[in-house]
């Protein structure tokens, strides 16, 4: 059994003016699609064909932790983006204005992890040790294989924005937090108190 390249839960152009249909064409399309690629070329005929990208991400290390941790990463970020306008839970409301004392803070929180993240990596929002949380993490690795659960991410590779705001992490991360974050995702995930599993 091989690991699918998940649909984007959207159109192409549902993201735009935030997020450009090219961007989301090439990332999806190419990036994404390379990281699945690589991760059934590396588990075929191995221990690891028929485990789950989560069982895979927890098990390995090098370049098949990489591309499977990629494969979720990607996947849940798509999830972490939303064209409709979504609000938070009453339960994660109550836990944002608890953990952060307001939605401004925790906004202004994950833009400072996500613009001033060095080089490639992510902005999570997460829960650790029944407290909201935000972290970043470098390159592939994830916050699936922390000992938290994760409610959002936002993408700081420079693949995800270079198309619409060249080198300007600050604007791209500005447009992700103000338009198209997915609460609803964010509270679904907060409410199961389980990591999303990748579909496929």
């Amino acid at each position: 059994m091989t690991i699918a390249l998940m649909p984007l839960p959207y159109a192409h152009d549902a993201l735009e003016p935030h997020v450009s249909a090219k961007t989301l064409e090439i990332h999806h399309g190419a990036h994404h699609k390379t990281y699945v690629d690589k991760l059934n070329a590396a588990i075929a005929g191995t221990e690891n064909e028929g485990k789950s990208v989560e069982e895979i991400a927890k098990s390995s290390s090098g370049p098949l932790f990489n591309n499977s941790a990629q494969t979720w990463n990607h996947g849940f970020y798509w999830h972490s983006l939303s064209p409709e306008k979504t609000s938070p839970s009453e339960s994660l409301a109550t836990a944002i204005t608890n953990d952060f004392g307001s939605m401004d803070a925790l906004l202004e929180a994950l833009s400072n992890e996500a613009i001033n993240h060095f080089s490639n990596g992510w902005a999570w929002l997460v829960v650790e040790a029944g407290k909201l949380k935000v972290i970043s993490t470098h390159d592939a690795d994830s916050a699936l294989v922390r000992d938290v659960v994760p409610l959002l991410t936002v993408d700081v590779w420079e693949h995800a924005y270079y198309i619409d705001q060249m080198n300007k992490r600050p604007a791209y991360v500005k447009a992700v937090l103000e338009n198209i974050l997915n609460w609803k995702f964010a509270s679904d995930n907060f409410d199961r108190g389980t990591a999303w599993v990748y579909p496929g």
